[in-house]
């Protein structure tokens, strides 16, 4: 594979990263990215115990139509959007050059904010684990670092290496949390169909509900990366949209049934008093139910397990980042050496290997600031991430219907999934972006005034990249909506 002529930034001539990635692979990509095993583990009980108990499943499935209804009208417009970049150029060409710059700053402080708060967590969970099995307490920064490297070195090489243990990875994370479910339903005391019929009922759009609803969005962050690894698909007008659906259909089923078998577990009358003493003691919730219905072995495993989740979420995040940014250099808003391509891996290498320094340097400032790992780290990472990441779904539905609205006649009688769908989207997204903001607190367990300047720090990036652009850039990005029309 050889590296495009890198001395202009006209549409034809960006460097492209090349591949062939099939529906599959970006499916691993992406589902790997939203870390199953780590959402079931953690958002499940947050979800139960803080939001509406029993009902939570409920949670899970608002936040999956919602985002089957944003995925309408983002793969409506995939065929009309050429460039790699997933949301900054959806947005570029449905509202313009500096909406679109606007967005990719906030997918970078996303992205790069959710990447380090893994870090956090898996050098926290590492210790853990350890520990719990008679070894030593070590920072976690440690774990932190050895991850890191693992990181870097599949991040250099080529995608589908990367595909291919992250698809590993899933599967067996995946897998044990099936087999703790299916036990759970076995079960023969107790009849588990009957759990969600007796749950308590909460009201829609605030309190208890909401928060379920929350945490329901924050476990799909990444699931709109399908459209990052658009060059390195094989039919990148088929594949993006059909691995779009099939990763929101399959991490938002996965979710609701495990949060439904959860709730089985313990039983509708208690599991929010069970899960709100989880969350006081620091135990996990999930672990001791595998450990009751299926045995120490699995439990023991799903441990283990946990940390190759965290791990390969760190991985996904990472190529997102490192894409984000190849794409960003080709449009000239980062140095045009991040839009190099490697002669032999095709992977953005020089991109990859910032992205690496870059953690390197977050990672050793949170080491020596001694922040916690999982509320000063983690938690205020994924506060920041929870807001960019809905900021940029928001974006992306006003953007798709802007495009369509201007552009009626590229899809004549679509006007439904063109159109009104990302309407709705919009209005739904903006609406959880309201519950998002009114519990963030919930989100970062942080204070109110540091949860404040965490909540702002998306909505400042957008505002720095529409004002801080260059000519060359806002031109550049100006051929996205040309190219569209």
């Amino acid at each position: 594979m050889t590296t495009a002529n890198a001395s202009t930034t006209s549409p034809g001539d960006k460097n492209r990263l090349s591949g062939q990635l099939g529906t599959a692979g970006v499916v691993f990509m992406v589902v790997a990215a939203a870390a199953p095993l780590t959402v079931v583990s953690g958002n499940t009980p947050l979800a139960i115990g803080l939001g509406n108990g029993a009902a939570a499943p409920l949670g899970f499935i608002f936040a999956s139509i919602v985002l089957l209804i944003f995925s309408v009208g983002f793969v409506a417009m995939t065929p009309y959007v050429k460039e790699a970049g997933a949301f900054f150029t959806y947005v570029g060409t449905g509202l313009g050059a500096r909406a679109g710059q606007g967005t990719a700053f906030v997918a970078l402080i996303t992205y790069t904010a959710i990447q380090l708060g893994i870090y956090g967590f898996f050098g926290w969970a590492a210790n853990d684990t350890v520990v719990a099995m008679g070894g030593p307490a070590l920072p976690w920064w440690l774990y932190a670092a050895a991850s890191l490297i693992a990181v870097a070195a599949l991040g250099y090489r080529h995608i589908e290496l990367s595909s291919k243990v992250l698809g590993v990875a899933l599967i067996l994370e995946i897998s044990v949390v099936l087999i703790m479910n299916v036990a759970i339903v076995a079960e023969p005391s107790g009849s588990a169909m009957s759990s969600l019929a007796h749950a308590p009922t909460a009201p829609a759009g605030a309190g208890p509900f909401g928060i379920a609803v929350l945490f329901g969005v924050t476990g799909f962050i990444g699931f709109e990366a399908t459209a990052v690894f658009r060059d390195e698909a094989r039919d990148p007008n088929r594949t993006i949209p059909r691995a779009t659906y099939l990763a929101v259909l399959i991490i938002g089923a996965f979710y609701t049934v495990s949060c439904w078998c959860l709730v089985h577990a313990w039983g509708p009358a208690t599991v929010r008093q069970v899960a709100n003493q989880y969350l006081g003691n620091g135990g996990n919730m999930v672990l001791d139910t595998a450990r009751f219905y299926t045995g120490h072995a699995l439990a023991d495993l799903m441990q283990l397990l946990l940390l190759t989740s965290l791990m390969a979420c760190i991985l996904s995040f990472h190529n997102i980042v490192a894409r984000y940014q190849f794409v960003l250099a080709n449009f000239g808003i980062l140095p045009r050496a991040f839009a190099a391509s490697h002669s032999r891996h095709g992977s953005p290498h020089i991109s990859s290997l910032v992205q690496t320094v870059t953690a390197i340097v977050l990672v050793a400032l949170c080491a020596i600031s001694g922040a916690s790992p999982l509320v000063g780290v983690f938690g205020s990472m994924a506060g920041i991430a929870t807001v960019g990441i809905v900021m940029l779904m928001l974006l992306t539905s006003i953007a798709a219907a802007a495009f369509f609205f201007k552009a009626p006649h590229l899809a004549p009688g679509r006007a439904l999934t063109t159109r009104w769908m990302p309407v709705a989207a919009t209005a739904l997204l903006a609406f959880i972006l309201y519950l998002v903001l009114a519990n963030f607190t919930t989100v970062t367990g942080l204070g109110v005034g540091i949860s404040t300047l965490l909540a702002i720090i998306p909505m400042a990036a957008f505002a720095i990249g529409m004002v801080a652009i260059k000519k060359s850039s806002l031109a550049s990005l100006a051929t996205l909506s040309h190219a569209a029309g």
